[in-house]
């Protein structure tokens, strides 16, 4: 392990905070359409609602653990908590800046007014009262509470509320927002647009007859989602979080999100009703759930306000095959999204489910799409009789009750449906079909960075590859048998497969760098990953990089590793790209003496992808595919308009262009190296 991890290694939640400060700075960014910034602070606020949901959560139970293993293990979970509300409150406050001082005037400069109900005019107050008594009253649940007895308020996670002071300070109104029923902006026309909280503000002193009212504000409660400990720790720990879950009812809260203009004397009547420490109050703005601006009409329909929409490229092959079986044998296939549409995956499972030598078809499911053309496929090749097999993972956050719903579904119509077991996800992203062909079953295999999910696909970038390489279909068909119980260990020569191989291969690899580095072969490691955690990995490439070996990695989420530090990581040098669309694939590539090594698949750099998940990262065997990987990730290091550095300080730096460079903002770029890969 390494020797001082207290200065080696980064808290992987205070790095993550940098990654969505990344984000308000796409916000900021005035170089990005209105409305795309919009986008992103929906996705701020987005993230932030699931950090504190997860994260926060977790350090809340470990604080729960008798301080003298938290001690040995050197956990402080206060020390980071305080950090986090800390940097949380200046981010808050920047998002602010940026909602109220740039997007409300730049909407207003284009003719898109969100008014208050403040400002309403008669003509807007007659449609306000009119939508409210007819579509919104029905969903409020107003409450009185007396502070003066033993009272209870209970506030559903996620959930908008007001709080309602009064004249007499003995009772607090209490009642919902319901903008799940009835959407969060009402639009009054002459492009103007209001929150359903201002209406219903608007209404509150009828739903409070008999008191004089003086304040209203808003409320939101998060609370915690399930954690799933084993993804971080094990052993003793991982026992005594589980303890105490167990003494504690589900989703107790993690934050309390209230306006700012809120009294004091308010915010302590409330904390006590709902049991709440000062540590849990987090000020805000007038309005919370910013993440409802995913939806945030645009009455005029103005295409500058939006991101230019590019067609999807064609792909030169799959786009004009007929039998995809036919073209795949010949030579291996690559799709990149969502610069290529996932009908490829769909037609590929499509045609299976009707190709009358198609016998088997074994896919591993992350997240599915509620309804699409793949799962509807996979029911037909049910009702066509071919033997499938689906792996449902039941712990993919947030879409587990989705995840089992069709995991039933597959079930009723005769699949063999296979839920993930105790304590380990399934997070690889394969697919395996066997076609009977001649006297022999030939196995095509589907191996991707992304999930099977078609609306992930048009919003991530990732990568996959059909192949019927008999070395990779033969070592995948080992990992479907490991997930059906089969096989206990699969033998494999050129697939990582985590929790078998994968630790024990990279580790291989980065060593082998080392010693081509002190042998004064020249020696690089270059790798693309949505998060870098796994100590062990880390402290390997600290001595890569003390050995002189050039790493250059590209990380698009929060990294533990600290680069650029002399003696320590001074060869290691990391950016970060964040765009229109999230940067999801993972790619490695090892210089290995000049025999490069490319490899790309599911797994990140962190402990629970490497040790306790099922992960499959594939070798890219044929040589121009390789080398179109190769060139797709240059062209994202060469990035130097969205690319951040992550330096020793975490500042965020935008790469900056050199004279005589071309700009190179590398998602533009990619879809245009492969319209042209792919012209006809």
């Amino acid at each position: 392990m390494l020797s001082d991890p207290e200065t080696q290694l980064r808290h992987r939640d205070l790095n993550w905070l940098s990654f969505n400060e990344r984000v308000l700075q796409e916000a900021e960014d005035k170089n990005n359409p209105l409305y795309e910034r919009i986008k992103f602070l929906a996705i701020f606020s987005s993230n932030l609602d699931e950090f504190f949901r997860v994260r926060v959560s977790q350090l809340r139970q470990i604080k729960r653990v008798e301080k003298s293993i938290r001690k040995k293990l050197a956990l402080k979970p206060n020390k980071i908590t305080k950090q986090i509300l800390s940097e949380v409150k200046v981010h808050l406050n920047r998002f602010g800046n940026i909602y109220h001082e740039q997007i409300i005037p730049e909407l207003a400069e284009n003719g898109i007014y969100l008014v208050e109900s403040n400002d309403y005019s008669s003509k807007q107050k007659e449609f306000a009262a009119a939508l409210y008594k007819d579509n919104i009253a029905q969903y409020l649940k107003p409450q009185k509470i007396d502070l003066t007895q033993d009272s209870d308020l209970f506030l559903e996670n996620n959930i908008l509320y007001f709080a309602i002071t009064f004249k007499n300070s003995d009772h607090l109104g209490v009642v919902n927002i319901p903008a799940e029923e009835c959407g969060r902006f009402v639009e009054f026309g002459d492009n103007a647009i209001t929150y359903i909280d201002d209406i219903i503000r608007y209404e509150i002193p009828s739903l409070f007859l008999k008191e004089e009212i003086l304040g209203v504000y808003e409320i939101k409660m998060s609370r915690d989602a399930e954690l799933y400990i084993e993804d971080e720790f094990n052993g003793v720990l991982a026992e005594k979080i589980y303890a105490s879950l167990a003494q504690r009812t589900d989703g107790q809260p993690t934050r309390l999100l209230y306006d700012a203009k809120m009294p004091d004397d308010v915010q302590k009547n409330i904390r006590k009703l709902l049991n709440l420490g000062k540590i849990d109050m987090m000020p805000g703005g007038q309005y919370h759930n910013f993440s409802d601006f995913f939806s945030f009409p645009d009455p005029g329909k103005k295409e500058a306000l939006h991101p230019k929409a590019r067609p999807v490229i064609k792909h030169k092959i799959l786009e004009f095959a007929e039998n995809y079986f036919k073209v795949i044998s010949e030579k291996d296939q690559s799709v990149h999204f969502p610069y290529m549409s996932f009908d490829y995956v769909e037609n590929f499972v499509e045609q299976a489910a009707v190709d009358p030598d198609v016998e088997i078809i074994k896919i591993s499911l992350y997240r599915i799409a509620d309804e699409s053309k793949l799962t509807s496929s996979l029911l037909k090749a049910l009702k066509n009789g071919k033997k499938v097999t689906v792996f449902v993972e039941a712990k993919a956050r947030f879409d587990e009750e989705n995840n089992i719903v069709w995991g039933k579904k597959f079930e009723e119509k005769g699949a063999n449906v296979i839920y993930s077991y105790p304590k380990i996800k399934v997070h690889s992203k394969i697919m395996m079909v066997g076609r009977r062909e001649g006297e022999k079953l030939k196995k095509y295999a589907y191996i991707g960075s992304g999930n099977f999910n078609s609306k992930t696909a048009s919003l991530y970038c990732d990568h996959a590859i059909f192949t019927a390489n008999k070395y990779i279909t033969k070592e995948l068909a080992r990992v479907f048998k490991v997930l059906e119980g089969s096989l206990i260990i699969p033998r494999e020569k050129h697939l990582l497969i985590s929790p078998f191989s994968t630790r024990r291969r990279f580790t291989e690899m980065i060593m082998q760098e080392i010693e081509n580095a002190e042998n004064g072969i020249k020696a690089e490691i270059t790798a693309k990953m949505n998060s870098l955690e796994d100590p062990q990995i880390i402290e390997w490439l600290y001595k890569a990089s003390n050995a002189g070996v050039k790493i250059r990695l590209l990380i698009r989420g929060f990294t533990c590793l600290i680069p650029g530090v002399k003696g320590l990581s001074e060869n290691i040098y990391i950016t970060s790209i964040l765009d229109q669309f999230l940067e999801h694939g993972r790619i490695y590539v090892f210089e290995n003496g000049g025999d490069q090594q490319v490899f790309f698949g599911s797994a990140d750099w962190m402990t629970r992808n490497l040790d306790r998940r099922i992960e499959v990262i594939a070798p890219i065997l044929e040589e121009d595919i390789a080398q179109e990987f190769k060139d797709i990730f240059q062209i994202q290091l060469n990035d130097n308009v969205k690319a951040r550095i992550q330096d020793s300080e975490e500042t965020n730096t935008y790469v900056q262009k050199k004279e005589g460079d071309k700009e190179v903002r590398s998602q533009f770029e990619i879809y245009e190296y492969l319209k042209e890969k792919h012209s006809i």
